[in-house]
């Protein structure tokens, strides 16, 4: 797989059926390698690590109903008071990160309504903040470490 900008990780892999497979430690599972996979794996570790936020807070690939229409996002952090802090939505290193990503991850929040929005391609990681007063979303210089209210 691509080298992406995080630290290098231990991942435990193995392959199945001609699979490359991927221990998810949220999920409790070996999950299928790709390319999107693999950035979700080390952003989920690189906030666990170097971030620290608490591995029990972080639910990874859970549905959503959006307008009737069944979705999945990537990654949902919660604060110690159970609700919606931070979604991730994470695309493969070959996907650039354009105005439809970020539309797509807003569309996700109308939902959650979480106060922090990160995307990542692995590459490039974009964070910002919700803006309540200006109904905006304030960019961030790096994804924030847990401290979150």
């Amino acid at each position: 797989m691509q080298q992406l900008n995080f630290p290098s990780y231990q991942f435990k892999l193995k392959s199945s059926e001609n699979k490359q497979l991927i221990f998810d430690k949220i999920r409790k599972k070996y999950v299928v390698l790709t390319p999107e996979e693999w950035v979700r794996q080390h952003l989920v570790n690189y906030l666990i690590t170097e971030k620290k936020y608490p591995i029990q807070l972080i639910a990874v690939e859970k549905q959503l109903v959006l307008n009737g229409r069944k979705k999945r996002f990537d990654v949902l952090i919660y604060n110690s008071l159970g609700l919606p802090c931070v979604i991730i939505e994470c695309k493969a290193p070959s996907v650039k990160i354009t105005q439809k990503t970020f539309d797509q991850i807003v569309s996700y929040n109308m939902h959650f309504d979480a106060q922090y929005l990160i995307l990542s391609n692995g590459i490039n990681h974009y964070s910002c903040t919700l803006n309540n007063e200006n109904k905006s979303y304030d960019f961030l210089k790096e994804i924030p470490s847990y401290s979150l209210r």
